[in-house]
């Protein structure tokens, strides 16, 4: 029996296989679909602890790369019936979420994302050895560099294959931002008749309704849709194709044009080839343009949750005007105490969304030449802030919008004392009549209709109609 095969019976034994890359003997678990140059990654990047099977959209995004290209090479002769079937079925095995938990790399890596890419190569061959009869590591019959990654490089694969996931989980955002635009809009029906006044710099202004209130937040999200959707046809531009930095250096021609017409296929996605492979290879602007719209996004969200804890505020001494859901005790140590968590937390997440704006940015500004190697923190930022987005979103609509209830005599006192209807008396009256009558108003604390009335300014009649609700809060068209 030859040394090789004793050594190999002991790893056997020992739960690990030997498997060879450019750095020398590598050990991986016996039974694990990935490789060596997985195996090193994951010793080498332990930062986030977030592996890529923490966004399977990634998975399968590059699974659907990894099956365009080898519809590509087989079609111009690059790849026998047998690899290019094995690795289309490895493919359509990830697309299926199998075996997701053998892409254990974390997010955060050095290498422009080359470990992930070989994550990816490395599970896709052993997946198709096995449905050729082989067991894992038998590379000569099906290599994850010479076959799964024919054609291609990280440069061209990753950048590509992370467009197409944020452009799937963009798909989920948008989703939630519709469903909480119409919970908003239907409480805007339900509260069209609670007149309540209106608030500008933190003061009195005028009234309004607290249906136009909730209407107005519904309209300001409905904008979203639109924003999310230009961004994400950015991201449908693609520089597969291109390999190390653009020039399609190991590919033969034509292969670029096949593999996008396939992805676009595969995917259901209009995808398109870039127009210079060399400026998409390094850069990063369609993934700065998401990355803003989410802060957009965020920063709505954010505003809206504050205003949610300022109407409901007290509920003794604050605007207390409406009522949230109430979830949790909100003290360990005040009795009855309920707090606004569910507004708070989507504020919360709003700021990270913001503040990883900037990170963003920093690493799309980072790239030097034809690569930009900060693009994995960049994906990951951008897939994670997608995700707690969509969560945050749907929390806040369905354990805080869709159960507020208005507290209508609230909304009626605070109209009653409010100063601010003296605005709707300039017109008749003039604006040093109704200047003098509210500073009067504020020190005497009467109400401004006592004192027209106590001043003969107008008729009980035309007061009454100026000040009717109806008058007050109708929309000029």
């Amino acid at each position: 029996m030859s040394k090789n095969t004793n050594l190999q019976q002991q790893n056997d034994t020992e739960g690990i296989r030997l498997e060879k890359d450019s750095l020398g003997e590598q050990r991986v678990p016996l039974n694990a679909w990935y490789g060596a140059q997985t195996q090193r990654a994951k010793q080498n990047f332990d930062i986030t602890g977030v592996p890529i099977s923490h966004f399977p959209e990634l998975i399968r995004a590059l699974a659907m790369v990894k099956a365009a290209a080898a519809r590509a090479n087989h079609r111009l002769g690059l790849l026998t019936d047998e690899k290019a079937d094995a690795i289309q079925g490895a493919c359509a095995q990830l697309l299926r979420g199998e075996h997701h938990d053998a892409f254990i790399v974390d997010l955060i890596q050095g290498g422009a994302g080359t470990s992930t890419n070989m994550n990816a190569n490395e599970v896709i061959a052993n997946l198709g050895l096995a449905r050729l009869g082989f067991d894992k590591g038998q590379y000569q019959h099906l290599h994850p560099n010479n076959d799964v990654n024919r054609s291609q490089s990280t440069n061209d694969v990753y950048p590509t294959a992370s467009r197409l996931a944020i452009v799937e989980a963009a798909q989920g955002l948008k989703v939630a931002v519709k469903e909480l635009q119409h919970s908003l809009a239907a409480k805007g029906v339900e509260f069209a008749d609670v007149l309540k006044m209106g608030r500008t710099q933190m003061q009195d202004a005028v009234p309004m309704t607290l249906g136009q209130e909730f209407d107005a937040f519904a309209y300001n999200l409905g904008e979203e849709e639109a924003r999310i959707n230009a961004a994400c046809a950015l991201l449908c531009e693609v520089n597969l194709g291109g390999t190390a930095i653009g020039t399609g250096i190991n590919a033969p021609a034509g292969y670029g044009e096949i593999a996008v017409t396939e992805l676009a296929d595969i995917s259901n996605l209009p995808v398109t080839q870039a127009g210079n492979l060399i400026e998409a290879s390094y850069d990063m602007g369609a993934f700065v343009t998401f990355s803003s719209t989410l802060k957009r996004l965020a920063v709505k969200l954010s505003k809206l949750s504050n205003d949610l804890r300022l109407l409901s505020s007290g509920p003794r001494t604050g605007f207390n005007e409406i009522d949230l859901p109430a979830m949790q005790p909100g003290s360990s140590i005040m009795p009855g105490k309920v707090n606004p968590v569910i507004p708070e937390a989507m504020t919360q997440t709003a700021f990270q969304v913001i503040g990883t704006d900037t990170t963003i940015t920093l690493a799309a500004e980072a790239g030097q030449l034809q690569l930009n190697a900060m693009e994995p923190l960049i994906v990951y930022n951008l897939l994670n802030n997608c995700r707690i987005l969509s969560k945050s979103i749907r929390m806040l609509d369905q354990l805080c919008i869709r159960g507020i209830a208005a507290n209508r005599e609230q909304c009626d006192r605070h109209v009653a004392q409010s100063i601010g209807i003296v605005t709707a008396l300039v017109p008749h009256i003039g604006y040093d009549n109704a200047s003098r009558i509210a500073g009067k108003a504020l020190l005497t604390g009467k109400g401004v209709a006592e004192l027209v009335q106590e001043e003969k300014l107008l008729s009980d009649d035309q007061l009454a109609g100026i000040l009717s609700p109806q008058n007050m809060v109708r929309q000029q068209g």
